[in-house]
């Protein structure tokens, strides 16, 4: 049976004739690596996500971690699974030499981080977090905690967590309250309680590194008063071995709809004399600090979704071909064969909707990762300025519009399914289930609006805003000399136009002060953005793929083919969604902001 993971010839086409990764190998960094050894990695990931984590994702749905006298248990697969990643190597896959990594392009790490997260994401979480978590370490921390936390990490005998929200405060961090006393001996005590901390509490490491946000005796209030500190679940001794327990106890696990295979925990910080921790970085400067993490994260949970989007049509796909079901419209004789689905025109719509979807969230997805090395590899501070700057304005996208949109793909799946779909006999609801955290976790979509339209669209006077739309006509100019994709490209620009304009009502309004009623329309300034970005990426895709047809590249012609009609279709349904909501944004409308709250 044929994988649902990915399409390998899509990987391919984005990785290498898209994004042109294997630009990058002229540098330094990259010059142990050629396409050979790019896709052994790629091989290898897929090899361990299709034998080692995809057979257990039904079971860590149906038999979910449990808390038993005061311990995580889960099923052993999990576990299992987890040593083999390690031993791979493909846990620090783009790390450095240095530190245990195989420094591969920053596009090659993610997806193969991704190929787990489309066979497994409950399991791949434990990982996913763990580099996270030393990634920060490795930008924040001291030489000391480098070496004592985060090498460990990365190769996999100590996992982590970032640890930010309380119950009362929810996404409102500034709220938190977290203590960290000062111990006297360079160390601090920790006392507090966090809640839906992912992966917080198990045994499948032997140690768990929390990342922890909380505030200093002198800390001024709010987000400003926040820092940053390590809280090994065992203290870790000079020698690298383990201590004693810390003070940091599991007081429960959350259930949850979805994603049931990562624990999420509550945990006690200090129910003793204090859990020992150490500060990262400078005082109350933990926020900042933890943002480091937090947007790694953010863009991993965009990747995440594409790949759960794109499980659910790769299985949609297989049904909908090998399922027969009724009769062409215009064919009466009941005695005459029943048709596969495919064959049904809104069938196809639902499957075109859901490849334009994931195909193009994995376009974007692949966009930061390339920003990401753009910046690594930059020859100038002005360059890594750039890119820096550009990844910093994608990421709310990044996050978001795959949360939206892939999480889309993944409901049509079901419909595609017919009632078999809404059934646990077949997959497709479980993709739906655990791809509904992802619009919440690391920042909902509300968060996510705010920060990319009261920050991110202005910052540094909208210099990477500006970049953004001068590369988008840079694409729009290239394909309007096609005749083919004229029309996709004409489309587009009408599209940026309504943006841009939507863009200057809502800053007119900022600037006047009204700032509460400009950032009301920012959850649908983020969709029409995220479309504009999508419809850009798309239509290189069809650039691309115009290309391969014309010099015979290496994919089947039928190849590139679908994805000039998936451009076609997102330029001819897609895009106008874009103009109806800027039409709205343009009038910075406070329909929601002026509803009475006992008006509901």
């Amino acid at each position: 049976m044929q994988q649902n993971i990915i399409n390998i010839r899509d990987l391919e086409f984005q990785l290498f004739e898209l994004h042109r990764v294997d630009d990058f190998l002229k540098y330094d960094r990259y010059a142990d690596h050629n396409r050979e050894t790019l896709q052994a990695a790629l091989d290898l990931a897929l090899k361990v996500a299709e034998e080692e984590f995809a057979p257990h994702t039904r079971l860590v749905d149906e038999e979910e971690p449990i808390f038993e006298n005061g311990r995580v248990v889960m099923r052993p697969e999990v576990k299992k699974a987890l040593d083999v990643l390690r031993e791979t190597g493909l846990l620090a896959a783009s790390q450095d030499y240095e530190r245990g990594g195989m420094q591969l392009p920053s596009a090659v790490g993610q997806m193969c981080v991704g190929l787990l997260k489309g066979a497994n994401v409950g399991t791949q979480a434990y990982a996913g977090l763990t580099i996270a978590a030393a990634n920060l370490i490795l930008t924040q921390g001291s030489e000391e905690q480098k070496t004592r936390y985060a090498e460990p990490m990365l190769s996999g005998r100590f996992f982590g967590t970032m640890c930010l929200t309380e119950p009362h405060s929810g996404s409102s961090l500034g709220d938190l309250r977290t203590r960290a006393e000062p111990a006297g001996d360079g160390s601090y005590r920790l006392k507090g309680n966090k809640i839906f901390i992912s992966a917080g509490d198990h045994e499948l490491s032997d140690n768990i590194v929390h990342m922890v946000l909380a505030r200093l005796p002198d800390a001024p209030p709010g987000v400003k008063g926040i820092s940053l500190f390590i809280v090994p679940k065992f203290l870790v001794n000079d020698d690298g071995s383990l201590g004693e327990r810390n003070d940091v106890a599991l007081a429960g696990l959350i259930h949850k709809m979805g994603y049931r295979g990562t624990t999420s925990t509550m945990l006690n910080f200090g129910e003793k004399e204090g859990a020992v921790g150490y500060l990262v970085g400078e005082p109350h400067n933990g926020l900042a600090a933890m943002f480091h993490m937090m947007n790694e994260a953010r863009i991993g949970v965009g990747l995440g979704s594409v790949m759960l989007g794109y499980t659910g049509y790769l299985h949609a796909l297989e049904y909908a071909r090998e399922r027969r079901q009724g009769r062409p419209v215009g064919n009466k004789d009941p005695q005459s064969p029943q048709v596969p689905l495919i064959e049904h025109a809104d069938i196809r719509r639902m499957l075109l909707t859901m490849k334009a979807y994931v195909e193009g969230g994995l376009s974007l997805a692949l966009q930061g990762a390339r920003l990401v090395d753009e910046k690594k590899v930059a020859q100038t501070g002005e360059e890594q300025e750039m890119a820096a700057g550009l990844l910093d304005l994608l990421t709310p996208l990044i996050k978001s519009w795959p949360s939206q949109f892939c999480l889309e793909a993944n409901s049509l799946a079901i419909q595609v399914h017919g009632g078999y779909g809404y059934t646990r006999e077949y997959p497709v609801e479980q993709f739906y289930r655990d791809n509904r955290l992802n619009p919440i976790h690391e920042g909902t979509h509300g968060i996510q609006g705010m920060d990319l339209l009261g920050r991110k669209v202005s910052m540094a006077g909208g210099r990477y805003y500006q970049e953004l739309l001068r590369r988008i006509a840079a694409t729009v100019d290239e394909a309007s000399s096609d005749p083919k994709l004229a029309d996709n490209a004409r489309r587009l620009a009408a599209t940026v136009e309504s943006l841009k304009e939507a863009t200057d009502c809502i800053q007119a309004v900022k600037q006047e002060g009204q700032v509460e009623r400009a950032l009301a329309n920012a959850s649908l300034y983020l969709e029409a953005f995220g479309h504009t970005v999508v419809g850009w990426l798309w239509l290189r895709q069809a650039l691309a793929a115009t290309k391969g047809l014309d010099e015979g590249g290496p994919q089947p012609a039928a190849f590139y083919e679908g994805k000039l009609k998936a451009c076609d279709f997102f330029s001819r349904y897609e895009l106008p969604r874009v103009q109806g909501l800027t039409q709205l944004l343009r009038e910075v409308d406070a329909t929601a902001l002026e509803m009475e709250a006992e008006g509901f």
